[in-house]
C-alpha cells in the first residue's frame, strides 16, 4: 500500500497516496496534458510529470486558463512576427457562461482572446473549462496576468502559462492598487525586462504615458497597450492627445486596452492611428452580449477606415457645402 503524505495543493492541506505529480493529478480528476504544476516554487516541465516523485511538505501549484480582447480585407497587422486580421481582441470574464462567451467571441469576429491564469478548482475538476467551449486551436489564446500587484507575481504567472500552454506571446499587467486598477509601471518595466529576457513577447498594458510607452518598448514590449480610462470603467478614451503621441512615437504596435464603453469609444481610438482595441467589460455587461460584441466590431472596422481615409481639417467657423455665389 502507497503510503500517505502529507502536502499543500493550490494553498490548502492536502493528503496523498500517489507516488508522482502526473498521478496526483489524475487522482483529482484532472489530465496532465491540460494544466501547468509548479512545485515549491519551480515550474515542473509537463514531460516529466510521470517521473516526478512527491514528497511529504511539497507545495504546489496546479493551474489551467479561465475567462478572466474582423479588419479591413486586406488590412491586417502583426505583432511578434504574427499576423492577424481583427483588430478586436476579446477578454474572457464575466460573462454569465461558457456559451454566451462563445457566442459572443464569434459575433466579435476576434482572433485573439484574453484568458486569465487560475489554480484548478481541485474539489471540482470535471468543471467545465474554458477551452471545453473556445479552442486555443482556432483562436490565439493570450494569457494576461490580470490580478497581479507585484512583476514577481506576473512573471511566476506567465511562466506557468506557458508550461500549461507553450505560449510565448503574452499579456503582461501589474497592478498598483485594487481601487484604480491604474497600473504599477516601476514594477511592470521591471517584469518586462525579465520576461524579454526569458524569450517572452510581452504585450503591455501600462499608462498613456508616452515616456513611459517609449521605455517598455526599449524594454522588449512586442506592443504597447495604455489604458484608455480605468479597467471596467466604461469611461471611453479619456486623453486622446496622449494615446496619439504614443502610436506617432512607437515602433511596435499599439492597442487602447481598457475604458472602452460603447461602440464609438472603439472607434475613437481606431482614428487616432491604434492598432487595434483589447475590451471585456463593454461586451460582457451589456444588456445584449452577443449583439454588442457585433457592435464593437463594426466600430472598429469604421475607425480604421476612417484612420485610413484621412479626417477634414477643422475649422474654427462654418464653411459652405455648395457655394453661396449665384443663388436666386
Amino acid at each position: 500500500m502507497s503510503e500517505t503524505r502529507s502536502i499543500t495543493l493550490n494553498g490548502a492541506p492536502h493528503d496523498t497516496a500517489a507516488p508522482t505529480i502526473a498521478a496526483l493529478v489524475r487522482e483529482i480528476g484532472l489530465a496532465p496534458e491540460k494544466v501547468a504544476v509548479e512545485r515549491n516554487g519551480e515550474i515542473c516541465p509537463r514531460s516529466q510529470l510521470g517521473e516526478m516523485a512527491l514528497q511529504a511538505g511539497d507545495r504546489l501549484e496546479i493551474v489551467h486558463f479561465v475567462g478572466g480582447g474582423e479588419g479591413s480585407e486586406g488590412d491586417s497587422w502583426s505583432v511578434a512576427g504574427r499576423t492577424f486580421t481583427s483588430r478586436l481582441i476579446v477578454g474572457t470574464g464575466k460573462y454569465k457562461d461558457f456559451e454566451q462567451n462563445a457566442a459572443a467571441l464569434e459575433a466579435s469576429g476576434a482572433e485573439i482572446v484574453t484568458v486569465a491564469v487560475r489554480r484548478v478548482n481541485v474539489s471540482d475538476p470535471g468543471a467545465p473549462m474554458l477551452t471545453d467551449y473556445i479552442d486555443p486551436k482556432k483562436v490565439t489564446y493570450l494569457p494576461n496576468t490580470a490580478g497581479c500587484f507585484t512583476g514577481e507575481d506576473a512573471v511566476r504567472t506567465l511562466r506557468l502559462a506557458r508550461e500549461a500552454g507553450g505560449w510565448d506571446l503574452v499579456k503582461l499587467e501589474v497592478l498598483g492598487e485594487a481601487r484604480t486598477l491604474y497600473p504599477d509601471m516601476r514594477e511592470t518595466l521591471k517584469a518586462t525586462e525579465v520576461l524579454a529576457k526569458e524569450g517572452f513577447l510581452p504585450m503591455v498594458y501600462c499608462a498613456d504615458d508616452p515616456i513611459a510607452a517609449k521605455q517598455l518598448e526599449e524594454a522588449g514590449a512586442v506592443a504597447i497597450m495604455p489604458l484608455g480610462a480605468p479597467i471596467g470603467s466604461g469611461l471611453g478614451i479619456q486623453n486622446q492627445v496622449t494615446i496619439r503621441l504614443i502610436v506617432e512615437g512607437a515602433n511596435v504596435p499599439v492597442l487602447v486596452d481598457a475604458g472602452v464603453g460603447t461602440a464609438s469609444d472603439a472607434a475613437v481610438g481606431m482614428e487616432l492611428g491604434c492598432d487595434g482595441i483589447l475590451m471585456n467589460t463593454a461586451i460582457a455587461e451589456a444588456k445584449d452580449p452577443v449583439r454588442m460584441a457585433h457592435a464593437m466590431k463594426l466600430a472598429v472596422e469604421a475607425g480604421r477606415e476612417a484612420y485610413l481615409a484621412g479626417r477634414m481639417g477643422r475649422r474654427k467657423y462654418a464653411d459652405p457645402s455648395s457655394p453661396l455665389a449665384g443663388l436666386i
